[in-house]
């Protein structure tokens, strides 16, 4: 929900203007009229101070999921679709959801489909949703497309759950060296910093280095902190230039080892979503357009961006996708074989079926081989920190 700016006129015929929190342009228009003021101009107020901090997504995937085997269920045992989604806002314990869901009615009640009222409420239905419902609507089969979509979501879910158990760990080790590292220098060393010093005994070299480095760190945190945020904020800006995107993207795929999971992962995604399309009956073209909308990565992103001009020309997708490497051989072969069948859909979802099943193979494998990797760097830079302090304390020993 964010804050809406309006202008009317009450029925005594005063201008009466002020602003108020809804979903829509639409629901501000309704919630006014309820109160007996006839608004005539509407518009959001984009500043921060006006907009609702979330974190993470308003609805849950797996309540999403829910939500859409539900209403296909509804749909399919005859009960109007107004009385579906009714009975689905009573029902959700999530309030903001409810609330979009009793707007989505109010619209349907005032003649609006349902892909329409969902495309207002662009934070809690994807694009992807609106164009398949809409499908649906057009064909007669939305029961069946809403069940499709529960489908595609379970596995997008499961898919999202692979990578993150994947990266999960490896990113949890670096953090867990990180700290470990900190504390050693800013609290343990020092402790010997003042030992040493009382002795007087030269220092070899790599003690001095370690000693030095503990120093600056404790004098100067808070510049290195500012320093990291910066660097956070600079990335931030960064990515939103497509050609330095792009870049980041190509790397991270060229990556040894996470470089082959992330790329099947993004074949996976974009198989099942193309797939799904298809299968839904909605034209190729709009599928490719909106998969490429879906895809994480702008690589390919920009071969599927290819693959529509191709179509568009009349050429298959299998031609368009050969020049880029991003894409597997087998992959291109099994799409021209589903071009040349007329049964792409089935294709793919034979390719999507694949990776996913490669992802979990990937998976073990990628902390089979990051695993000791990590704990070997982490023994390595504490074990070198903990040397630095040692080295001289047989030194001191001998003295004594």
């Amino acid at each position: 929900m964010i804050y809406y700016l309006y202008r009317g006129r009450t029925l005594q015929g005063k201008v009466k203007k002020g602003k108020v929190k809804a979903e829509s342009e639409k629901d501000v228009i309704r919630s006014m009229k309820a109160e007996g003021v006839t608004v005539f101009e509407v518009k959001p107020l984009d500043s921060v101070l006006y907009k609702d901090i979330t974190i993470g997504k308003p609805v849950k995937l797996k309540e999403f999921v829910i939500f859409l085997r539900q209403l296909a269920t509804l749909i399919e045992s005859g009960i109007p679709i107004i009385d579906s989604i009714e009975i689905l806002a009573e029902q959700t314990s999530n309030k903001a959801f409810a609330l979009v869901l009793k707007a989505i009615r109010e619209d349907l009640q005032e003649g609006t489909g349902l892909s329409e009222a969902m495309s207002q409420h662009s934070t809690f239905f994807p694009e992807l949703l609106t164009r398949m419902v809409y499908a649906g609507e057009v064909s007669g089969n939305l029961d069946e497309i809403l069940e499709n979509m529960a489908s595609y979501y379970e596995k997008q879910y499961a898919l999202r759950q692979k990578i993150k158990t994947a990266l999960a760990y490896p990113l949890f080790v670096s953090i867990f060296a990180v700290v470990i590292t900190l504390f050693l220098l800013v609290y343990i060393v020092p402790i010997f910093t003042n030992l040493f010093s009382s002795f007087g005994e030269s220092l070899p070299i790599y003690t001095v280095i370690v000693l030095q480095i503990s120093e600056v760190i404790q004098q100067i945190w808070w510049v290195l902190l500012l320093l990291l945020l910066l660097l956070i904020v600079l990335w931030k800006v960064m990515m939103r230039s497509d050609s330095f995107a792009f870049r980041i993207d190509g790397i991270k795929l060229r990556l040894p080892v996470i470089g082959s999971f992330l790329k099947k992962s993004q074949i996976t995604r974009m198989s099942q979503t193309l797939s799904t399309l298809l299968n839904s009956s909605v034209p190729i073209l709009q599928s490719v357009k909106i998969t490429e909308k879906i895809v994480d990565n702008r690589l390919l992103a920009q071969v599927l961006h290819n693959s529509h001009h191709a179509l568009e020309r009349g050429q298959s997708m299998a031609a368009a996708m050969q020049s880029h490497a991003i894409i597997p051989p087998m992959v291109i072969q099994m799409i021209a074989v589903g071009e040349r069948t007329g049964s792409l859909d089935k294709m793919l979802y034979k390719i999507a079926d694949f990776y996913e099943k490669e992802l979990d193979d990937a998976s073990a494998k990628l902390k089979a081989l990051i695993e000791p990797i990590l704990i070997v760097i982490l023994a390595v830079v504490v074990g070198a920190i903990v040397l630095a302090i040692v080295i001289p304390m047989f030194s001191i020993f001998d003295a004594i």
